[in-house]
């Protein structure tokens, strides 16, 4: 573990949080969120152009001389961490983040539009998948045009261009297809927050965007930079989770008491700020490990992803029970935050995933059946 890496906010990233939670505080209502139940996807849109252009944050883990901001992945999980507060419905994590980290491996103009957020961009993958093998490729004919069927895909359904591994005898090869020519089915998720769809692919026009001597690391790249910052919205989640119950916690009325003083409740919730501190510090570790390109940088993100799914549902389920009755209602907020944990806690890579990936990687046998 380096010393070198902090895990508390600099003055850069205590402005970026202001600015991203005053922006989602004044725009993103959990009634509108709700919504996106009802097949309302009209919150995404709203939200989105701010992001992107009040903010500029579309291109925030792109380099200045390719026009994006030139931030770190510390910046990018400060910004995750306030939409998981919010369980705001919008793509930073599949266009800014892995989208955008495979792209920068090749020289395609999609990269500045995305940037800009002239465009928004999907990885065609499944939401669960943890390694580049387990992206289907597609096929390619005499043409050129791209056939194949990728399900289960996380924000397809807001995406401009798709992203679509290829293979061919020189290698994986990422190529972009317009969405407009490919067919979306939506998929009746546990999340409606981070729609999924199946992608159906019938010879389709694409194009390189980057070449296949890099297209496999490309990959990897992208996926791993995503389960480590999927870990601070993981923890966002938690800490909503937390603050929500205790404020309730302090107001709640039983038997001519607040509900809070009850020592039982007071344990749990404290056991329960342990583990949110601990969540904390291993999100903010993994993303500062990447940002300083630290040797670690790969058992940091297994620790972070193995450990903050788990906080996260924990958090969300300790919510909706103490809550009482009031955290099993449709209207109340805390179901959005539970769902959205769950279908995160098998994103990019279950935490027993994690945990075997960082066995590996620090030589711990593996226990015997």
């Amino acid at each position: 573990m380096s010393e070198d890496i902090l895990l508390l906010d600099t003055d850069v990233e205590t402005a970026l949080r202001a600015a991203v939670r005053s922006l989602l505080n004044e725009r993103c209502d959990p009634a509108a969120v709700l919504a996106a139940y009802a097949g309302d996807r009209s919150l995404t849109r709203a939200l989105w152009k701010p992001i992107t252009t009040e903010l500029g944050l579309a291109g925030l883990l792109i380099p200045e001389n390719r026009g994006g901001a030139g931030g770190s992945a510390r910046d990018a999980a400060v910004v995750l961490e306030e939409l998981g507060r919010y369980a705001a419905p919008v793509p930073f994590l599949t266009s800014s983040v892995i989208a955008a980290t495979v792209l920068l491996a090749g020289d395609s103009e999609l990269v500045a539009q995305l940037a800009t957020g002239e465009c928004t961009a999907a990885l065609l993958a499944p939401f669960s998948a943890a390694t580049a093998e387990q992206i289907p490729t597609l096929t390619k004919d005499a043409d050129g045009r791209l056939s194949g069927r990728v399900t289960s895909v996380a924000g397809a359904l807001e995406a401009d261009v798709l992203l679509a591994a290829v293979q061919t005898p020189a290698g994986t090869e990422v190529h972009a297809l317009a969405t407009s020519a490919v067919t979306a089915d939506p998929v009746v998720s546990l999340d409606m927050t981070r729609p999924l769809a199946d992608i159906t692919v019938d010879s389709a026009p694409g194009r390189v965007v980057v070449e296949a001597g890099a297209g496999l690391p490309a990959l990897r790249a992208g996926l791993a930079i995503g389960a480590a910052l999927l870990a601070s919205e993981q923890a966002g989640i938690a800490e909503w989770c937390l603050d929500t119950t205790v404020a309730y916690l302090k107001v709640r009325r039983q038997f001519g008491r607040v509900v809070g003083g009850f020592q039982a409740l007071k344990h749990r919730l404290a056991d329960l700020y342990v583990e949110l501190e601990s969540a904390r510090a291993t999100a903010r570790y993994a993303a500062g490990a990447i940002a300083a390109g630290d040797p670690d940088a790969a058992i940091a993100t297994a620790v972070a992803a193995a450990y903050c799914g788990d906080i996260a549902v924990h958090a969300a389920e300790e919510a909706v029970q103490l809550h009482g009755g009031i955290g099993m209602t449709w209207e109340y907020p805390v179901h959005l935050y539970l769902k959205r944990a769950k279908a995160d806690q098998i994103g990019l890579g279950s935490p027993a995933y994690h945990r075997s990936v960082l066995a590996g990687l620090i030589d711990l046998p593996l226990g015997r059946k």
